[in-house]
């Protein structure tokens, strides 16, 4: 994850309240133990009370709770109004190139767009847009365009640029689309910080927290396991895990209607297959895990195929703790691990499904985290 620019840059940000680094980063207040958006309308803090952060999961962890006002981590509001002006005019029309005097004419600085999509994206707004065209155009051929129709709409000047773009994107020639497989990608952001999402035709295949580590080899995995490329894109079923992951956080949803796409050993399947069953409001220990499946004896390799689990949350890994109670390990952290217990369990009470007891919380994690739920 990239560092925060110079801590004078984001003084002045929140000072100016500049709607260019809406999104990118937040502030915690240390004399009101709250944290905002750098454009938040509540009075301005001292420079010396400042405390920054990459994003809304490190200041709850940090102890400091969201701002009442600017709400930081409502998911609605995540990104600032100008890059939700910029998203909807590219999904509005996908095809057309907009170039940095388009971003002036909007006015956009060119510099911040790229700052937003490369921290957010991984890419810069420039790279984003053309894959979305690329991947478009994947689709239009899919359903029977021409390649000459599939130039006209994807904003390239000629079919020589389109071809060779076309083939580094996707690893084949638009003449051979059918051989081309792809992942597509799109962040989702949640009360606990955002998420990657990805989905083939078949389904949903990756739900990670931005942050976790070795996220950038999980992809690689995923993407040699699919034989598919990554792209920005949206389908039905991502769609489908944004509503799923609103509800799941809001109280209002207990399982996820998405289909999956989870390739992986025999093993590590049936472990996931395992998790799939685990109830909503309860957990299993890795022991008793390896005892369902005719493991005995297997509970590291059970624990180890839980932690390769790359559809965080709808495959619920974090429902598997010790046999002792304590949590174990978690990739997206213990702290998220224990929200993730505590909302569920607090939920599944609420609607009489639980019959579980009490968790054993460790000593190092706050009791509470800041989150309304």
């Amino acid at each position: 994850m990239q560092e925060l620019p110079p801590r004078n840059e984001l003084e002045r940000a929140v000072l100016e309240r500049d709607p260019e680094w809406d999104g990118l980063f937040y502030v915690g207040v240390r004399t009101t133990g709250i944290f905002c958006r750098p454009t938040c309308p509540a009075r301005k803090p001292l420079a010396r009370n400042m405390r920054f952060f990459r994003t809304p999961a490190e200041a709850l962890f940090a102890g400091f709770r969201a701002c009442l006002r600017c709400r930081p981590l409502e998911p609605g509001e995540a990104a600032p109004g100008w890059v939700r002006g910029l998203l909807a005019r590219v999904d509005a029309a996908p095809h057309e190139r907009i170039r940095a005097r388009d971003l002036r004419a909007r006015g956009v600085d060119p510099a911040a767009a790229r700052r937003y999509f490369q921290r957010r994206y991984g890419m810069t707004f420039a790279a984003w847009c053309r894959s979305r065209r690329l991947a478009a155009s994947l689709e239009s051929l899919r359903v029977g365009a021409s390649v000459d129709d599939a130039v006209a709409g994807s904003g390239y000047e000629s079919h020589s640029g389109y071809r060779a773009a076309f083939a580094r994107a996707f690893g084949a020639p638009p003449g051979r689309h059918d051989e081309v497989q792809v992942m597509l990608m799109s962040m989702i952001e949640t009360p606990l910080g955002a998420m990657v999402a990805g989905a083939t035709e078949r389904g949903a295949c990756l739900l990670e927290f931005t942050d976790r580590r070795m996220l950038e080899a999980q992809l690689e995995t995923l993407a040699t396991r699919l034989r598919a490329r990554l792209v920005p894109g949206r389908n039905v079923h991502l769609d489908a895990l944004e509503r799923g992951l609103a509800a799941y956080f809001d109280g209002s949803g207990t399982r996820f209607d998405v289909p999956l796409d989870f390739p992986g050993s025999e093993f590590q399947r049936a472990v996931w297959d395992a998790l799939l069953r685990i109830p909503y409001g309860e957990t299993r220990s890795y022991v008793a895990l390896a005892r369902e499946l005719g493991r005995p004896g297997g509970a590291r390799a059970i624990g180890r195929a839980n932690g390769q689990n790359r559809i965080a949350i709808v495959i619920p890994c974090h429902r598997v703790v010790n046999e002792d109670g304590r949590l174990g390990g978690y990739g997206g952290g213990l702290a998220r691990k224990q929200f993730l217990l505590d909302m569920e369990r607090e939920v599944a009470g609420r609607l009489g499904l639980s019959r579980a007891g009490p968790l054993e919380r460790p000593a190092s994690l706050p009791l509470d985290l800041g989150m309304t739920r």
